[in-house]
This record gives C-alpha cells, sequence and structure tokens, in this order.
C-alpha cells in the first residue's frame, strides 16, 4: 500500500484535473447553446431550398439544370473532412475520420481520391496517409456565411473546371449533445430529386422569371447553404461531444478521489492503530 504521503499528492492531482475537466464543461456547455440554437434555426431553411431546388431541376431538361448537376463518369473524387481544431471531444474526430477510410477502401477503393481539409484533428491523421491537397483550419476562426460561401466558391469552381468529378462532405451531425450522427453528404453534382411525382411543382406556380433563372440563381446559394449547414453543424457536435465527455471525465475523476479517499483513511487508520499498538507494547514492556 502507498503510503500516506503519496495517496494524498494523488487526492491533489485529481482534485486539480476535476477542476479543469468541469471547467471546460461548463465552457462548452455555454458555446453549445449558441452553437445550437444556430444550427436549429437555419436547418428549415436549408431543407425546404434544396427540396425546391430539387424540384425545380427535375422538371427541367437535363442539360438545361446547369453545370453544378452534371452527372459525369466518377474518376476522381474530392472528399471534404470536417473535423475540429481542439481535442478533448470524445469521439467525435475518429469517428469523422474513421468514415473517411471507411468510404475510400469501400466505396471509392478503385478510384483517385483526394482530401480537403477543414480542423486540424483531422489533417494531422489523415495527412499521414492520404492525399490532402488543403487545409482549412482557419475557417473556425471566424465562422460566417461569407467566409464559408468563398470557400464553397472554390470547390464549385473544382467541379466546374473538372478537376473532380464528385465532392463529398463528410460530418457530424448535430442531434443533441450526447448524440451525433456521421454524415456523407454529396455536394456535387447535385442529386437528382428521388421519388415522387417532379411534375407536381408546376401545378399551381407561375415562375417569373424562368425556372432556368431561377435556378441558375439558387444553385450558388443553395451549395453555399449546404456547406455553412454541414460546418455549423459539426460546430454544435463538437461542443456537445466535448461537453459530454467532459461531464464524463469529472464523474470519473469523483469516484476516483473518493476511492483514495478512503484509501487514505484507512491507511491512515492502520497507522495509527500501529501507533497505539507500539505504545501499548512499550508500556507493558515497561511494567514488566
Amino acid at each position: 500500500m502507498a503510503n500516506l504521503k503519496e495517496i494524498r499528492n494523488r487526492i491533489t492531482s485529481i482534485k486539480s484535473t476535476m477542476q479543469i475537466t468541469s471547467a471546460m464543461k461548463m465552457v462548452s456547455a455555454a458555446k453549445l447553446k449558441k452553437a445550437q440554437d444556430a444550427i436549429t434555426a437555419m436547418r428549415p431553411y436549408s431543407s425546404k431550398l434544396t427540396e425546391l431546388l430539387q424540384n425545380l431541376s427535375a422538371t427541367l431538361e437535363s442539360d438545361a439544370s446547369g453545370e453544378y448537376s452534371k452527372q459525369r463518369d466518377v474518376s476522381k473524387v474530392l472528399l471534404v473532412v470536417i473535423t475540429s481544431n481542439r481535442g478533448l471531444c470524445g469521439g467525435f474526430n475518429s469517428s469523422i475520420t474513421k468514415e473517411v477510410v471507411k468510404t475510400i477502401n469501400e466505396k471509392y477503393s478503385n478510384t483517385s481520391v483526394d482530401l480537403f481539409t477543414i480542423g486540424k484533428k483531422g489533417n494531422d491523421v489523415l495527412s499521414k496517409g492520404y492525399n490532402v491537397t488543403a487545409n482549412r483550419s482557419d475557417i473556425y476562426d471566424d465562422l460566417t456565411f461569407s467566409n464559408v460561401a468563398s470557400l464553397a466558391e472554390n470547390l464549385m469552381e473544382l467541379f466546374v473546371d473538372g478537376t473532380y468529378d464528385k465532392i463529398e462532405i463528410v460530418y457530424n451531425q448535430f442531434k443533441n449533445a450526447a448524440t451525433q450522427i456521421t454524415q456523407v453528404e454529396q455536394f456535387l453534382p447535385i442529386k437528382p430529386i428521388e421519388g415522387g411525382d417532379a411534375s407536381a411543382v408546376n401545378s399551381d406556380y407561375i415562375f417569373e422569371p424562368s425556372k432556368e433563372e431561377i435556378i441558375e440563381a439558387l444553385i450558388p446559394k443553395s451549395l453555399k447553404t449546404q456547406l455553412y449547414k454541414a460546418l455549423r453543424d459539426s460546430f454544435a457536435s463538437e461542443h456537445g461531444a466535448r461537453m459530454t465527455a467532459m461531464h464524463k471525465a469529472t464523474d470519473n475523476a469523483k469516484d476516483l478521489r473518493d476511492e483514495l479517499l478512503l484509501t487514505y483513511n484507512k491507511a491512515r487508520q492502520a497507522a495509527i492503530t500501529n501507533e497505539i499498538l507500539e505504545i501499548v507494547g512499550g508500556a507493558e514492556a515497561l511494567n514488566n
């Protein structure tokens, strides 16, 4: 059994760690509220915009729906990988890197794949085994729509000029503080509507200007919104994952502290008992 001084030092160390994890939990909880409100407010707009765009595209001739909808033979793919700049958030980053490796091995095993990373953690891991063409960790310094829009425009150019035949986004979708859902979402080309009656969009609407002009204006805005939503989802997921991880770490530290306090008290009691026995034994020896 460790001596009393060693146990006291361990208890002091654990208490300090517990204070840190508790503070990090509270900071993440405060940031989570703001991030959660932002993504919750944005989702209905993003979903409706995507739905409208898909419906309009489905009513046009294949060549009229724009350069962003062209389906090409896939020979080169770009995966936009969204992780965080900081750790201590449980399996948040590892779930993304695992999904990227799985996607490359199972879905694009015979296809050339490049990675575009957003976040230091994903870049640090994936750059060791895969071709990372660029890393934009700085986007988190000022996560605004205008900054993300310029990034989306760069990705759109890479698709239009034929550098890549397909672009997908890999990110964590926010569900709640304890749950994040890993998503692989197609960015370009725009996915056509699946199922449903595409002609229904024509029934009660008069388009001014033409549908072609509306789509031409909507597509860039929709793509920018899609990327911004993915980043906002990931941002909220990161703080949710960190809050949960720090909550568990604090609870574990409390359990370990209590266990060490019990061990310390037992050791202290044993030491006191031994001292009493020595005193009694010495007194008896004197009397004899």
